[in-house]
């Protein structure tokens, strides 16, 4: 923080992949969409949190859970938008592409880096809505918030 007459300043620099962030297709897909022209409503609305893949549009995965190319298949044909996991990678971390270009190729947008080991499973609405950092940018830091579902 730099202290100034009258207000403060904060500087930061990060990746955009550390913390609780989203990936856009762009991330393994050099054509693909940066994180600002994903529609704003993947990020917010329902979601399940559960233990284990289940099929809803917005799926957040507690504990180690890590995909596989056979699960990023099962959630394209169950019609999930968004994926979420409490680690740093969707996939495995020795070889994350295979299961990133399954989920970004159509169109599921991966959540990671979440903190779940206290919220029960159930279904709540998920508000993670990423900075808006240009057009080609690749992913996006994000607040993840659940609220109880009504």
């Amino acid at each position: 923080t730099v202290a100034a007459d009258k207000y403060n300043l904060t500087n930061i620099s990060l990746c955009v992949h550390n913390g609780t962030h989203v990936d856009a297709p762009r991330h393994f897909i050099e054509s693909g969409a940066g994180i600002s022209k994903i529609p704003l409503d993947v990020f917010y609305g329902k979601c399940l949190v559960s233990d284990k893949p289940a099929p809803c549009e917005r799926l957040l995965l507690k504990g180690a859970n890590v995909l596989t190319e056979d699960d990023a298949r099962r959630l394209v044909a169950w019609g999930v938008r968004l994926i979420g996991v409490e680690s740093q990678s969707i996939g495995d971390a020795d070889a994350p592409m295979a299961v990133h270009l399954i989920l970004l190729e159509t169109g599921i947008i991966p959540l990671e880096g979440l903190r779940l080991a206290d919220v029960p499973c159930g279904e709540y609405i998920l508000s993670a809505f990423p900075l808006n950092l240009g057009k080609d940018c690749d992913g996006s830091p994000v607040r993840a918030v659940l609220m109880t579902a009504s």
